[in-house]
């Protein structure tokens, strides 16, 4: 077991947003949590990764997973994007959570970001600057800082926001190889439905409150999955479960 929570209920200032709610995730799982604007996820995001704590209920984590064991890549916003730091910098900083009141990077931390630059592709731009770089570029680089916190558990909102389709079916295959490959769990908030479900293992539903968790197969045969589908405006095409 990586996260278990238990009848949580999160918010802010008194007042519930999220409540009720019930899942748990295990090692190697890959969890899509799907709802409409408003409907509490990155919300629950910032309860998972004990930012607010829960109003009621509560939120276990497994013996493998501390604050410096979540990698995190959050929703993308103007000030992210225009970050002045070298690629290199970026992706180093990812291990911030690991160094705690050490002056300066050490060799380990060096070689971890220098592994995942690698991984990810981005290593011939370690000096280019972040800001200069593509969208899909620029995922990448925040993805490589996001394992650089941690190989096992990450956590991500709306990664493919404002990405056109090829370089957002690229970050698909780089999530699915982690996840497949490198038994990475993976728990991504999307909008992204038809392509999200492809590769998830379970859906989590919510809607100020959990409305469904369970497989993306009794998802999609659910009433909760068929009326998100109907509303979504998302096509009925066969998807491929591999």
């Amino acid at each position: 077991m990586l996260i278990e929570c238990k009848n949580a209920s999160f918010g802010y200032e008194n007042q519930i947003y999220v409540s009720h709610v019930n899942f748990t995730m295990n090692e190697g799982d890959y969890i899509c949590v799907l709802g409409e604007n408003g409907s509490g996820k990155s919300t629950l995001m910032k309860g998972l990764l004990g930012l607010i704590r829960p109003y009621e209920g509560t939120v276990a984590y497994g013996p493998s997973v501390t604050g410096q064991t979540i990698g995190y890549l959050p929703q993308k916003t103007v000030a992210q994007k225009d970050f002045p730091a070298t690629v290199r910098e970026v992706v180093l900083s990812g291990c911030l959570s690991r160094r705690g009141f050490l002056p300066f990077w050490s060799r380990e931390d060096k070689m971890r970001a220098d592994k995942q630059m690698e991984r990810l592709k981005v290593k011939n731009l370690e000096k280019e600057c972040f800001r200069d770089l593509s969208g899909g570029q620029q995922q990448r680089v925040l993805l490589a800082r996001a394992l650089c916190a941690t190989e096992h558990l990450l956590l991500l909102d709306e990664p493919t926001t404002g990405l056109d389709p090829s370089v957002t079916r690229e970050l698909y295959d780089l999530l699915r190889e982690l996840n497949r490959d490198d038994h990475t769990a993976i728990l991504m908030v999307s909008h992204d439905i038809e392509n999200a479900l492809c590769d998830a293992s379970q859906v989590l539903h919510m809607e100020k409150e959990m409305l469904f968790f369970g497989t993306t197969e009794e998802y999609r045969e659910s009433a909760v999955g068929k009326e998100f589908f109907r509303k979504s405006g998302a096509g009925r095409r066969e998807m491929t479960w591999n």
